[in-house]
């Protein structure tokens, strides 16, 4: 079974529910931060699940609540606090969910940024049947950006001229996407004749008519101009952006990349985008680390049900490393949207 196989295989287990394996750590707290799960309309059918964090009050009530595999104590449904928010929008990675990334959701709440992270449709740990459906990614994104200015309950709260981005792996395609980038998908013709076992190669022979019929129909790209900073980690398909495909993406970026990356390997992904943009990002490259360790560091569920994504290099401590990765994107969009 392929690595691809194994991690989905594993994370549906996972979520799905498994008896007898509730982790024996207490849910930790996080005062101050508000929480709340919910559905937005779909214009092109059904509902698309998303999860928000923000500011609220210190002295709110706290109640457990579950981001995926990891129950935390958050203000659930608390009123925001402040006005004028920032916003950050979060794209998962290829089988993930709107939990994804819920530590640096957590620490762009407690900065005082609103972050809305969203479960793509056909690309989750559920389903996988429009994985490769990568035009679908930021046309969803953008779509969240319109339901949090609009629609969300605490929308007044938001400020439209202050809008982020965040995203891993697939994700960080979609964020460089929706930022104005146009990528060339027939570029993976060549890319996988190279590279047949990477993983981006793998998933596309398990969709081997959707993937070519996408990419002769040269899809149009949704952009949004109201992201004003993008934070990219271990971005998938940086091959095939090009400069030509980046020449519009002109907004403050902080780029990501694992030096030991098993997944998406050095350097067509994180550094050839590095390359081809018109602008120099923050480029950070983090020494010891395989693609997974930016995602939250396991706890004890998910270490014994889904190893492959709890795995560091000998060495490596993600807990530490994650928290340097949060206090560095947290900085970078007060930066860059204004705390």
């Amino acid at each position: 079974m392929s690595p691809l196989l194994r991690l989905l295989f594993a994370l549906a287990a996972l979520l799905l529910g498994l008896p007898a394996l509730a982790d024996p750590a207490p849910p930790p707290a996080y005062p101050g931060v508000g929480y709340q799960t919910l559905e937005m309309p779909d214009p092109a059918g059904g509902t698309v699940e998303i999860a928000v964090w923000y500011p609220a009050a210190a002295d709110a009530p706290l109640a457990v609540a579950r981001n995926g595999s990891y129950p935390l104590r958050l203000a659930t449904d608390a009123p925001v606090r402040g006005e004028h928010r920032p916003l950050v929008v979060m794209s998962h990675g290829n089988g993930g969910e709107s939990g994804s990334h819920w530590d640096t959701a957590v620490a762009l709440a407690r900065a005082g940024i609103v972050a809305a992270a969203l479960t793509h449709t056909g690309d989750n740990w559920r389903d996988q049947s429009r994985a490769v459906h990568l035009p679908e990614r930021p046309r969803q994104l953008k779509l969240l950006v319109d339901y949090m200015l609009a629609d969300w309950t605490g929308h007044a709260t938001i400020d439209p001229g202050r809008i982020g981005a965040f995203g891993f792996s697939s994700g960080g395609f979609t964020v460089l996407a929706l930022a104005g980038g146009e990528p060339d998908l027939s570029a993976t013709g060549p890319h996988c004749s190279a590279h047949p076992t990477y993983y981006d190669c793998q998933l596309i022979t398990r969709f081997p008519g959707a993937a070519a019929a996408i990419a002769r129909a040269r899809p149009v790209w949704i952009h949004d101009r109201r992201i004003r900073a993008v934070v990219a980690a271990a971005p998938a398909m940086g091959f095939a952006f090009g400069q030509a495909g980046l020449a519009s993406v002109t907004q403050p970026l902080q780029l990501w990349r694992a030096a030991d990356d098993h997944v998406l390997p050095h350097p067509d992904y994180a550094q050839a985008v590095r390359d081809a943009l018109p602008t120099p990002p923050e480029y950070h490259v983090v020494p010891g680390a395989d693609h997974y360790d930016f995602l939250p560091p396991c706890n004890e569920l998910l270490r014994r049900n889904a190893p492959v994504i709890c795995a560091s290099p000998a060495g490596f401590d993600r807990a530490a490393f994650h928290e340097t990765f949060n206090r560095e994107v947290v900085a970078f969009f007060v930066r860059t949207l204004g705390g």
